[in-house]
């Protein structure tokens, strides 16, 4: 063989090498650029859930939650202990505004000018969907504390709303058995009224309590929207957004 002929055999041979070495290497790249198409559809899925800043605490609360309930106001629970109010949780109040809207304007005939008793008792006193969302921000703070210790606040306004007789066993009810709940700074307690006057405890995404009772759903909203609020600021704003519902 000359020596042309096999420097072009080789020259061909090498050629057909490089070919399939370059065959070979599509299926690595594409993986990366799949892995990273995800990383980035990862990104702007957590980019799209929106966030309001409790100012006092600086908890977040998404706008709207999974089941479509929407943010209307957020707060701060505190209790005293030793003469000081200490923050125990931050609260944000979600509803079903299509079905708030509706209720409203079956109850009103314009909207009020500022928030009156009347249409947050409308609210308290009905049964349209509404959810708590707590997030703990005192550490010391366990399941097992609130529900040996039944909430005093709580209990005023079932009292109050029972024509003064007390009922500490409904209170304890909200909690229910939650000796294996363990919670922390940070851990998400969510309490919602369900058609029908049903309450329901939902705690680390575990249901924890379902009850039935007009009177209690009644008195865990008034403590939110009733005539001595936890907090003043949440419930304003809240009456807030039900005018701008009409």
């Amino acid at each position: 063989m000359s020596l042309s002929k096999t420097m072009v055999t080789m020259e061909t041979e090498i050629k057909e090498e490089k070919s399939e070495q370059a065959g070979d290497q599509p299926a690595p790249v594409m993986a990366v650029e799949e892995e990273s198409k995800k990383e980035k559809e990862l990104f702007f899925k957590e980019e799209e859930v929106k966030t309001e800043v409790e100012p006092k605490t600086g908890v977040k609360f998404p706008l709207q939650l999974a089941d479509g309930k929407l943010l209307n106001a957020t707060g701060v629970r505190t209790k005293k202990f030793i003469a000081i109010n200490v923050n125990i949780c931050a609260f944000g109040i979600y509803g079903d505004n299509k079905k708030l809207k509706e209720l409203l304007k079956s109850k009103f005939e314009k909207a009020p000018e500022k928030p009156t008793m009347e249409l947050y008792e409308a609210v308290i006193n009905s049964d349209v969907a509404l959810t708590v969302r707590l997030v703990i921000v005192f550490p010391a703070l366990t399941v097992n504390m609130v529900r040996k210790n039944p909430d005093d606040v709580l209990g005023a306004c079932i009292t109050k709303l029972n024509n003064g007789q007390k009922n500490d066993k409904l209170a304890k009810r909200i909690i229910g058995d939650a000796s294996d709940i363990q919670v922390s700074s940070g851990s998400v307690t969510e309490i919602t009224r369900l058609p029908g006057f049903v309450l329901q405890t939902k705690a680390k995404d575990k249901i924890i309590s379902t009850v039935q009772s007009e009177l209690l759903c009644r008195a865990y909203f008034n403590m939110y929207l009733g005539d001595e609020p936890l907090d003043k600021d949440a419930k304003e704003k809240f009456g807030v957004s039900l005018l701008s519902l009409f």
